[in-house]
């Protein structure tokens, strides 16, 4: 890929490029948001993850809320949140979520959780217990959930899907090649299974989402046949953004890819037929996910 900065050359991370450097908050909704989530107890992969869109996304007054805990059984060699052993599921949290849904007055929630490979539906059934009390709380809510793989176990997908979410995302992250260095214990093909099923075995209109990280190495031609094999499955939303390493112990990153090879990206996908294709070095699988109209799309 045709990139302007090179791969580092020592285990510093290397300057960030102009174009991923983000101003901070300035606005009381930051604050407002931040004091909601404090109260309700709440996590969000804005700050697990440490996303570097939280300071824009929380002074619009949104956030992504990340259940099931702050704990992730796996160990992915690009992601921030923590590893350790889970603690027990919050039966209050579906309400919790439900509610600062509706005082932060969203028109489209996402919800994403850890990977919960110790229970045996991988947390299925409380992503369908808050999507249920969201809605039941915030009537005509658009409701758009970031699913691990559930280990492709179809009973854990049709918990889930039973409560009608309007968009279903998982990630396939990255190309083929580097999925065994990038993901663990996750494959590219039981991604693929999960997104093709979701769409199988939706009882009613669903969306499909998924994303990609660029600049872990990946080839343009590997992107492409990434796109072509998510297109397979039928995924009709896709986000492609820049991949930051989180602290020096994750992977390294290889390439600072330039906005405008986004925007080549963006084309060739939209060529392949996505309805909607969201990409920027700054994009991220939630980010600005309301710019996505299922009402427009289906005309």
């Amino acid at each position: 890929m045709d990139t302007t900065i090179s791969p580092p050359a020592s285990a510093a991370r290397p300057r960030l490029p102009a174009w991923l450097k983000v101003p901070l908050p300035s606005s009381s909704a930051f604050t407002r948001t931040r004091v909601l989530l404090s109260d309700l107890k709440l996590h969000t992969v804005c700050e697990s993850a440490k996303c570097p869109n939280h300071w824009e996304c929380w002074s619009r007054g949104t956030a992504t809320f990340m259940i099931a805990g702050d704990r992730c059984t796996r160990a992915c060699g690009f992601c921030a949140v923590d590893t350790a052993k889970p603690l027990a599921l919050e039966a209050d949290e579906p309400r919790r979520v439900a509610e600062a849904t509706r005082r932060m007055g969203l028109r489209h929630v996402v919800i994403t959780a850890v990977a919960r490979d110790d229970l045996p539906d991988g947390g299925a059934a409380h992503f369908r217990e808050t999507i249920e009390a969201v809605r039941l709380m915030n009537p005509g809510i658009l409701i758009e959930v970031l699913v691990p793989d559930f280990l492709e176990k179809d009973f854990a997908l049709d918990a889930v899907l039973a409560a009608r979410p309007e968009i279903f995302n998982h990630n396939l992250e990255t190309v083929r090649r580097l999925t065994p260095s990038v993901r663990h214990r996750a494959t590219y093909d039981r991604s693929l299974a999960v997104l093709r099923k979701a769409r199988e075995r939706a009882g009613g209109p669903l969306h499909t989402k998924s994303g990609l990280m660029l600049g872990l190495g990946e080839e343009r031609e590997e992107l492409v046949q990434a796109f072509r094999d998510l297109r397979a499955a039928g995924v009709e939303i896709l986000t492609l953004g820049q991949y930051l390493q989180p602290t020096l112990r994750h992977l390294p990153v290889v390439e600072f890819v330039a906005p405008a090879v986004f925007q080549e990206l963006r084309e060739i996908a939209e060529g392949l037929g996505f309805i909607h294709v969201a990409a920027g070095p700054l994009v991220r699988s939630s980010y600005h996910a309301d710019d996505f109209d299922p009402g427009a799309a289906a005309h």
